[in-house]
């Protein structure tokens, strides 16, 4: 079943979220050739031990770390490490956490230093998919209206759309109904209404859309080790549009 928010339930969402993109903005300034993730993984724990927050992932499922941060042909849920990041890199990062009983969730990919052409057109078509899938999450609508506008933009530039992995409810729980695909036909599934909220989150590859699960359990690769993306936010639904939730 879909859980529909009251307007104070939203309110702590909200807070939640400004949390979530605040320290995502903090990670951002940070990453530079150089950087490794696990300095990324501190400085999100440091923050949320400071605004008595929890992170959202550490522990869960047996995630060891605050972050997944994900480089290159990486995914969703890389482990941080002291590998230092190289120029022309790409590093996605998921990060989520809980406060006054409810999550927020977004994730972003960041260049490390000077990428080249092609994987600078990766990350403005996987962050534009994100943002013509929230505009589709209107009242009225269906739930697939989302999934379609998402991949519909995604293969208009000829990357693929990951399968494996999904969007999802959020709210007192991570992981809420409903799953939400980044892909599929429009005008299917659950009808749209004020008060639900979700985690949108495109996860978009150069190649071939098929992930590979590593011997750790979590990091999910290419299964050509081309490059992949990955951007996220947190919305609710409002009569008057989509509010996205995780940002400053």
């Amino acid at each position: 079943m879909i859980v529909v928010k009251s307007r104070t339930e939203i309110a702590k969402m909200r807070k939640a979220g400004k949390m979530v993109a605040e320290i995502l903005e903090l990670m951002r300034d940070m990453i530079k050739p150089g950087i490794s993730s696990l300095e990324l993984d501190q400085l999100a724990e440091k923050k949320c031990k400071e605004w008595k927050a929890r992170p959202a992932f550490k522990g869960y499922g047996g995630f060891p770390f605050t972050v997944c941060a994900s480089p290159n042909d990486r995914v969703v849920h890389g482990f941080p490490n002291s590998q230092p990041l190289e120029e022309g890199d790409i590093i996605s990062i998921d990060f989520g956490l809980v406060v006054d009983g409810f999550y927020g969730d977004s994730a972003m990919t960041v260049p490390v230093g000077k990428i080249d052409s092609r994987t600078e057109r990766l990350l403005a078509t996987t962050k534009d998919s994100l943002f013509c899938g929230i505009e589709a999450a209107q009242v009225g609508g269906y739930l697939s209206d989302i999934s379609h506008a998402v991949q519909e933009r995604v293969e208009s530039d000829g990357f693929s759309v990951v399968r494996e992995f999904v969007g999802h409810g959020i709210g007192r729980d991570l992981h809420e109904d409903p799953q939400i695909p980044n892909y599929g036909a429009p005008r299917r599934g659950p009808k749209l209404k004020a008060g639900m909220t979700f985690a949108i989150e495109p996860m978009v590859n150069v190649g071939l859309p098929g992930v590979r699960v590593l011997e750790d359990g979590w990091t999910a690769v290419t299964v050509d080790g081309q490059f992949s993306a990955h951007f996220e936010h947190t919305i609710a639904i409002t009569d008057n549009g989509p509010e996205i939730l995780t940002q400053v």
